[in-house]
């Protein structure tokens, strides 16, 4: 019997809870995470690299984490950035409560969870950070992100991490090409690309040209 997949609305597998530790350069935190959920016995490789490789959200404005899983990148972003509005928008329901339990026992108060259909649709963001869930098929992940890349300011940016064994390069083609966005790939590290996504009719913007952390180096 199947027990569901992590991009399911309700996980159909029982729930089991556990915390892991994410530890970045500038912080550290603990996570409660569960079964059902994306990656729910350890922080997502790729998740981060994004977070290490990254440049630093914007200190204003609204920020969205798309598929935000139990909340990794989420409450980084909010920490990283406490002026900021930051959206964690996931389809599971059990993965937003774990967002929402993971931000406050954080002390955040900039993170608003929500399903995808609650975002205000007049909203739009300076930044989108998203490991994006590739599993759900090339036809929907090729849906999911024409909505949300539509929502980007003019001069907003986003920033995605995708497995290159699991179509990093050909996505990155697909957004350029068939989207009309420029697409720049960041960084490609322990088998990862991090992509930077903007308008191609604007300039890389103040998210886009966010100084690197001390620690950022570039990785061939």
């Amino acid at each position: 019997m199947s027990t569901g997949h992590y991009f399911d609305p309700v996980p159909r597998t029982s729930s089991a809870r556990r915390t892991v530790t994410l530890s970045l350069p500038d912080l550290s935190v603990e996570l409660i995470t569960d079964r059902g959920v994306f990656s729910a016995v350890r922080v997502d490789s790729g998740t981060k690299v994004l977070l290490l490789e990254a440049p630093d959200p914007p200190d204003h404005g609204a920020v969205l984490d798309l598929g935000c899983g139990y909340g990794p990148i989420a409450v980084v972003l909010a920490r990283r950035a406490p002026g900021a509005s930051v959206w964690a928008v996931d389809v599971n329901e059990r993965a937003r409560a774990l967002t929402a339990l993971n931000a406050a026992a954080a002390g955040l108060t900039n993170v608003s969870v929500a399903a995808p259909e609650e975002v205000p649709p007049e909203l739009r963001f300076a930044a989108i950070y998203s490991n994006p869930p590739v599993r759900i098929g090339k036809a929907a992940l090729h849906q999911l992100l024409r909505r949300w890349l539509d929502r980007l300011e003019p001069d907003g940016v986003a920033h995605l991490v995708v497995n290159k064994n699991l179509g990093a390069d050909s996505l990155a083609t697909w957004m350029a090409d068939g989207l009309g966005w420029a697409v720049d790939r960041q960084v490609s590290r322990v088998g990862y690309r991090v992509l930077t996504v903007r308008p191609t009719d604007h300039p890389p913007g103040p998210a886009a040209a966010a100084h690197p952390r001390d620690w950022q180096r570039p990785v061939p």
